[in-house]
């Protein structure tokens, strides 16, 4: 099975995660160089629960990046996020987290967003 067949079976059988986002590993989530723990992956687990609680984009990430929460979410819902009341809740709950700084990716959400840290710039051969 591949995963549209998957996706087109539990359609036709009627289950609700038919279409369910994909959810990498929470490590995917760290960038490359930096120490995984588990108190980073909690920071992440919660923060991502706490933004799909606040049902603001199907696609969520937040990426670790030490005292920084960089939020992604689908380019779409990232208006949602600056609204000022919405702004001040993920703020706080960020910093009660242990972030210092909450971040959002003008961008929105990106699959493989950290591996442009370790792509090849053009040009140079070193990278």
């Amino acid at each position: 099975f591949h995963k549209e067949e998957i996706r087109r079976l539990s359609r036709r059988l009627g289950l609700p995660t038919w279409d369910k986002p994909a959810f990498a590993c929470l490590a995917s989530r760290v960038p490359y160089g930096y120490t995984i723990s588990a108190e980073k992956l909690h920071q992440i687990d919660e923060g991502e629960i706490y933004l799909r609680q606040l049902g603001i984009s199907r696609q969520v990430r937040v990426r670790h990046h030490g005292s920084v929460a960089r939020i992604e979410v689908d380019p779409q819902a990232i208006h949602r996020l600056v609204e000022k009341e919405t702004r001040s809740r993920i703020t706080d709950f960020f910093n009660n987290l242990g972030f210092q700084f909450v971040a959002l990716d003008l961008e929105g959400y990106a699959m493989g967003s950290l591996n442009r840290e370790i792509a090849p710039k053009e040009g140079n051969p070193n990278g």
